[in-house]
């Protein structure tokens, strides 16, 4: 009796999905699991406080000798040590514009740190005629940073200072990949769909700030720095366990996406959509999908409000090879589980804890989670045995 009752169970329980409200826009997904995927089972975690007492903290990375760098955004740069103490701000930190979403954004380590202390930001800056999203290279000392040196700044100005991006990723070929937001107003949506400007775009460099010449625009129409195309504002970045790129993005009212951007290609934003305005209005043409626009790997309507992203490469059997995104409203770390390149599960962490700005898989298989406040806090997440 009791297996004949589990086997009736079972089709509801594959087919149960994550709570998270109606939807906004009526689109129905283009192939299956598209979004609201299967519910995961619920993961057993241990949450503990790491770190207290930041201002707005936006990105971190753990340094090899197991502190980390973690910004604020306001425009300060501080270290934390293994043990959770927070410095003093670091020196020698580019001047931001940090007005409404802008200032010290993201940090990365770069691949051959070891070698020669080379991290990378990500920040708004304050240029004639508006801001910008910039980026800089710099070398990384006991006390602060030297050689800073500015690698991509983007253009022309805006007078939004909003929809920044803005991550950095280095890669281990000794490229970089930037971000970018098409700053929030009507003026300048369009331009993500315009590549004569870095507008809501994926930027990929040299990690000098030269333009790799494998780029797909070299050589032909559009700035040559340009990856990929037709994005709102990407906020967070990583490569996945199949060497790519992965990127989220804010959608509007509904239409946030998770892509794996590919040379060239373009993603739709303004044009297409899975989320409406603000005001209810449609989107562009008001369709989903259209020739010659890629479609979202996954999507989420209503929105997660996506900051970073973090593959798991821990020793955590079950989370093994999953996304990991910070969610930051209403405030959740979300796990996905992806299956040739397709998400078959989705679940829900941590729904209580504020708004998660970005997630830090570290090399002992934790997680750590920078949560936007002002007092900010950073929370230790443990995997149970």
């Amino acid at each position: 009796m009791r297996i004949a009752i589990a086997l009736s169970l079972l089709p509801t329980l594959a087919c149960a999905q994550v709570e998270q409200g109606p939807k906004n826009a009526g689109f129905e997904p283009a192939f299956e699991n598209q979004t609201r995927a299967p519910a995961l089972p619920d993961s057993a975690v241990t949450t503990s406080v790491f770190a207290e007492g930041l201002n707005r903290p936006w990105g971190i990375a753990e340094l090899p000798d197991g502190s980390f760098l973690v910004t604020e955004r306001p425009g300060t740069l501080v270290r934390v040590s293994a043990e959770g103490e927070v410095s003093d701000p670091l020196s020698g930190v580019p001047e931001v514009d940090a007005r409404d979403q802008g200032g010290l954004l993201d940090v990365a380590i770069g691949t051959d740190f070891a070698e020669t202390g080379t991290i990378f930001l990500t920040y708004a800056k304050r240029v004639e005629g508006g801001t910008v999203t910039a980026a800089a290279r710099a070398t990384l000392g006991d006390e602060g940073l030297s050689d800073v040196t500015e690698i991509f700044v983007q253009d022309p100005p805006s007078s939004v200072a909003k929809h920044y991006g803005s991550r950095i990723v280095p890669t281990d070929d000794g490229m970089v990949y930037i971000t970018t937001g098409e700053h929030s107003s009507d003026a300048t949506r369009d331009l993500a769909q315009d590549n004569s400007t870095t507008y809501g775009k994926v930027i990929r460099l040299n990690a000098d700030g030269s333009v790799p010449q494998d780029n797909p625009f070299v050589g032909q129409d559009g700035v040559d720095s340009i990856w990929s195309y037709g994005h709102r504002n990407i906020q967070g970045a990583d490569i996945g366990p199949d060497g790519a790129l992965w990127t989220m993005e804010h959608g509007p009212r509904g239409g946030d996406e998770l892509n794996r951007p590919e040379p060239g290609l373009n993603y739709g934003w303004p044009v297409i959509s899975y989320g409406i305005r603000y005001d209810g209005d449609p989107i562009g043409s008001g369709e989903a999908v259209m020739e010659g626009m890629e479609q979202p790997v996954y999507y989420w309507d209503p929105v997660i409000a996506p900051g970073g992203i973090g593959f798991y490469d821990g020793d955590h059997a079950e989370w093994q090879g999953d996304l990991f995104v910070a969610g930051l409203n209403p405030g959740a770390l979300v796990r996905l589980k992806l299956e040739d390149g397709r998400v078959t599960g989705e679940e829900r962490l941590l729904r209580n804890e504020g708004r998660i700005r970005d997630v830090e898989v570290l090399s002992d298989g934790d997680l750590l989670l920078l949560i936007d406040a002002d007092p900010g806090r950073i929370l230790r997440v443990s995997p149970d045995a």
